[in-house]
């Protein structure tokens, strides 16, 4: 067992996390209010703005982010501290716009930053302006340069394990290889160079396999080819071809693990907390040489052997909204119907 896979366990392990999601739209905007359930309010924290977190996520395009990763957080942090306050902004994948969003969350009295960041290098200066102003930041998903207070995204050299493992299995494993083609996903993402780490087809073309494209991209930016596909961010199309069989897997990552430790994280760093070691055991370092608390949770290989019991179970996507007329065979074939 890999060292980052013992400490994904670790971290999962630990934490035990709710599921929950809420229909959002896409535009800027605040949110505040309780929650009838859930734990007893925490202690407000002293001075202006307490309890008043600010989240902000990259662009709207994949669907994760709008979908999922906005209203999960949202949910936990409510379930945790009902008396705090939201504030939510999207950059439109423009990393000037998530800079001015910054200085405008910190100039709103935000105590935390929940920061995806478009770029993680240009990002680095707005960090540290949040920094000296006494705003907490906690990395989610990607880590950004700067000082970062804590990390949680997943184990994304475990994604290129799993890809390659995958597109091994397309062809039974052979070692005749051919040619290979490698999508690497966006260069002003951290976490698209993890995969091609722990991924031979990435790394070196003759420990490949034939006609697979390994991606670092999304299943919508890997789609539209004729070869064996593996990918990962699970949207829906992409589950779709997965049980069709064009595309042989993706990358399913339990968002809402994700979700929840860094809302924990942020509630506990809203309230003057300490952060617990559980939910950050291990510690990397960023581009700009900085170390960070860090938590890493597991991904998954997606299958259609396993749709039903990821995806579906999980409350991603819906039977019905998969078996469109055009893949009703499939989902049968898949025991979905």
């Amino acid at each position: 067992m890999s060292i980052g896979l013992r400490r994904v366990l670790a971290v999962t392990a630990a934490i035990s996390l709710g599921l929950g999601a809420a229909s959002c739209d896409s535009a800027s905007q605040s949110s505040s209010g309780g929650s009838g359930g859930g734990p007893a309010p925490l202690p407000a924290a002293a001075g202006r703005g307490a309890g008043r977190i600010a989240l902000l996520l990259p662009e709207a395009r994949t669907t994760r982010y709008e979908q999922f990763d906005r209203p999960l957080i949202e949910k936990k942090i409510k379930e945790l501290a009902p008396d705090a306050q939201i504030d939510y902004y999207n950059a439109g994948q423009d990393a000037a716009v998530q800079q001015t969003q910054i200085d405008a969350a910190v100039k709103k009295g935000a105590k935390v930053l929940i920061l995806d960041a478009v770029d993680a290098e240009s990002i680095q200066a707005s960090i540290q302006k949040a920094h000296d102003a006494g705003v907490r930041v906690v990395a989610y998903d990607r880590l950004a340069q700067g000082p970062v207070d804590a990390y949680v995204s997943f184990d994304n050299r475990k994604v290129g394990e799993l890809r390659s493992q995958a597109a091994a299995a397309v062809v039974g494993g052979t070692a005749d290889v051919g040619e290979t083609i490698t999508t690497n996903g966006s260069p002003t993402d951290p976490n698209a160079a993890d995969p091609n780490a722990a991924d031979p087809s990435a790394a070196d073309p003759s420990a490949a396999v034939p006609s697979a494209v390994g991606s670092n991209a999304s299943d919508s930016e890997a789609s539209g080819l004729s070869v064996p596909l593996t990918g990962q961010d699970f949207q829906l199309d992409g589950v779709q071809r997965i049980l069709a069989g064009t595309q042989a897997m993706s990358v399913y990552k339990p968002l809402k693990s994700e979700a929840d430790v860094a809302a924990q994280l942020a509630v506990d760093l809203a309230y003057g907390q300490e952060i617990g070691g559980a939910l950050v055991p291990t510690t990397v370092t960023s581009g700009s040489s900085d170390k960070v608390p860090t938590g890493l949770i597991a991904p998954v290989a997606l299958t259609k052997d396993n749709v039903k019991a990821t995806v579906v179970a999980d409350g991603l996507f819906t039977v019905a909204q998969i078996c469109t007329p055009d893949y009703v065979a499939a989902c049968s074939a898949a025991g979905l119907q």
